[in-house]
């Protein structure tokens, strides 16, 4: 329940706490008069002139005949003079009390007296609450005060309680809370007192709520391998998709990320290197692979695309070894998502479902719904494989396998530090945008005066399009037609596949509507084999009016090192083999999923 603003008008929870009743009810006896009060009523009236003293207090109650009090009694009452401390008065009220007097008939003979010193004595001056607590919600580690002011004669005693258990210290008119817990929450009440009666104040709800933890990161990076395209296994058609939009959904949080198809071996370990490149302490590190693997010993494998038939561990990469080295950056959270078969031998390959066109892999499926929620990661693809279990496809043949040693409530979504560029970032970020560097769009000029615009796009970090058209034709060229081509050997790229008249021609279904239409399209994959600069030829054929002939032009285009290129992955490794095994003992760092599967199924 939770309150805000307004003060709770309820009725005090069942367990209030109580006072004692320091005025005495008008129905009450004598005898259930405290001694205190009787001690200061005998006082008075001992003092009291004649006519107006405890003689006169006995004539008045001997006229109601039950309240007669015999020569005995008032003899008993007289001879209290010679004693020590003895008093009349108190004699004779005990007496009365006895006999059954209320507080209501003393109150009658005291006024008919005019015996107001002691009649103010039996109707003490009340309280009076003038501020009561009002009910607050606040977050913890908030400062509360809680407030109660009373009026009362001749001063007024304070108390507060939480619910019926009164608060050591808590006796002054304000119940402060330097930094308001949780476990502080509750309902509230201040007893305000005075030597004669006491009031309540209104209950006070105090409603605390827990702020959660929240974490920071210095930088969130990403690489994300799709194999598709084996040499000597099935080919498979989910990577292409999951990675793309994967890449898609990391780049809304502020991911940067480096998505490659179809890998060796030795272009998967150097794109390996250059990911730990960017990682540093307290930053935020997601691998993911979708493709074949395996799992041998505890130990799960990765297969690139050159892997032979039948591979061996050395041919693959041990995804213990890298999160090792990822461990040693000191991250602030590792996750490594395996989207594969990790059954104990090879032969187990990926799973996908069969579908015309373009799907995701089960794992993907659900995992997007769900990779944007604030959660912690793990609570997350918690979330992701009960979703998982629940789907008739995969049930009893695939479900998400998940290890974690992360304590602290971190999420994908935690925000980047808005800190000063450190000399670490920098290099960071400079090596994260020459991966992902396009080639400026241009403007060919021929001599004939023919213009023809190129424009460049990326899929991934290693797939680029190449769009052209023609821009400008003079008014005395009838025809003109302008096609790139020989592209260098190192990319393999087939002359039928180029320059199509649509970008899924080209093998490209994902980026086709963010390109500007009426253009030619090439697909330019595996940019990370390129070892010298991309060089290429555009052609330009055209006729004139009132010539049959057709004229040949062309020039020659020099882009650079596109995207992934530039990071000359087909060089030498320099880091040492990561397919050794480590030891069965290792300890996950952070977050890792993988995606078991008792009977292999190909796509």
């Amino acid at each position: 329940m939770s309150l805000l603003g307004d003060p709770l008008q309820a009725l005090p929870p069942s367990a209030a706490p109580t006072g004692p009743l320091l005025a005495p009810p008008a129905g009450a006896t004598l005898n259930r008069l405290r001694e205190p009060l009787l001690r200061r009523l005998s006082e008075r009236l001992d003092q009291a002139p004649e006519g107006r003293g405890w003689r006169r207090l006995a004539e008045l109650a001997g006229s109601r005949g039950r309240l007669r009090l015999s020569c005995l009694d008032l003899e008993q009452c007289s001879l209290k003079v010679l004693e020590p401390e003895g008093s009349p008065s108190l004699c004779l009220l005990k007496l009365m009390g006895e006999k059954g007097c209320t507080v209501t008939e003393l109150s009658d003979f005291l006024q008919a007296m005019e015996h107001t010193e002691v009649l103010q004595l039996l109707s003490p001056p009340g309280i009076k609450i003038t501020i009561n607590p009002e009910s607050k919600a606040v977050l913890a580690g908030q400062f509360v005060k809680l407030c109660c002011r009373a009026t009362g004669h001749p001063f007024v005693q304070y108390q507060w309680f939480k619910m019926n258990k009164e608060i050591p210290n808590g006796n002054t008119s304000e119940l402060i809370f330097n930094a308001v817990h949780v476990k502080d929450a509750g309902f509230y009440v201040c007893r305000v007192n005075n030597n004669f009666t006491f009031e309540f104040s209104q209950w006070s709800q105090l409603d605390v709520c827990d702020v959660p933890e929240s974490f920071q990161t210095k930088d969130k990076v990403a690489l994300l391998i799709g194999n598709m395209n084996y040499r000597e296994h099935p080919k498979l058609k989910a990577p292409l998709v999951d990675v793309y939009e994967l890449t898609n959904l990391l780049r809304q949080l502020d991911f940067k990320v480096v998505s490659l198809l179809d890998l060796t071996e030795y272009e998967m370990r150097n794109a390996v290197d250059e990911f730990l490149l960017l990682l540093d302490k307290g930053v935020y590190g997601l691998l993911y692979y979708a493709g074949h693997g395996y799992e041998n010993f505890g130990n799960s494998f990765m297969v690139p695309v050159d892997a032979p038939n039948p591979y061996r561990s050395e041919n693959c990469l041990c995804v213990q070894n890298i999160l090792k080295l990822m461990q040693e950056k000191e991250t602030g959270l590792n996750v490594f998502l395996l989207d594969m078969c990790r059954k104990r031998c090879q032969g187990a390959e990926a799973f996908e479902i069969q579908h015309s066109g373009l799907a995701n892999g089960i794992f993907m499926k659900f995992l997007k719904d769900r990779l944007l929620e604030d959660k912690k990661i793990t609570v997350l693809l918690d979330e992701v494989a009960e979703d998982m279990g629940k789907c008739h496809l995969t049930k009893g043949k695939q479900a998400l396998e998940i290890r974690s040693s992360l304590s602290e409530k971190r999420a994908l979504t935690d925000p980047i530090q808005g800190t000063e560029y450190s000399a670490e970032s920098l290099v960071r970020n400079l090596q994260w945008a020459k991966a992902h560097e396009l080639p400026e769009s241009m403007c060919l000029k021929f001599d004939c005066g023919v213009q023809i615009q190129l424009g460049f796009a990326a899929e991934f970090s290693n797939v680029m399009i190449i769009y052209t058209s023609i821009v400008y034709k003079p008014p005395e060229i009838i025809m003109c037609d302008a096609y790139v081509t020989d592209f260098p050997l190192d990319l393999d790229i087939d002359p039928k596949d180029a320059n199509k008249g649509t970008p899924e021609e080209t093998g490209s279904y994902l980026v086709s509507k963010d390109l500007p239409k009426h253009c030619l399209y090439t697909r330019l994959s595996s940019l990370q084999k390129l070892k010298e600069h991309l060089v290429f030829t555009v052609c330009l054929s055209y006729q004139y009016s009132g010539l049959e002939d057709t004229v040949e032009d062309k020039q020659e285009v020099n882009v650079g090192k596109p995207l992934i290129a530039k990071l000359d992955m087909h060089r030498e490794l320099k880091l040492a083999p990561l397919m050794i095994l480590l030891p069965a003992a290792i300890a996950y760092s952070d977050v890792r999923a993988a995606i078991p599967m008792e009977n292999g199924m190909e796509s």
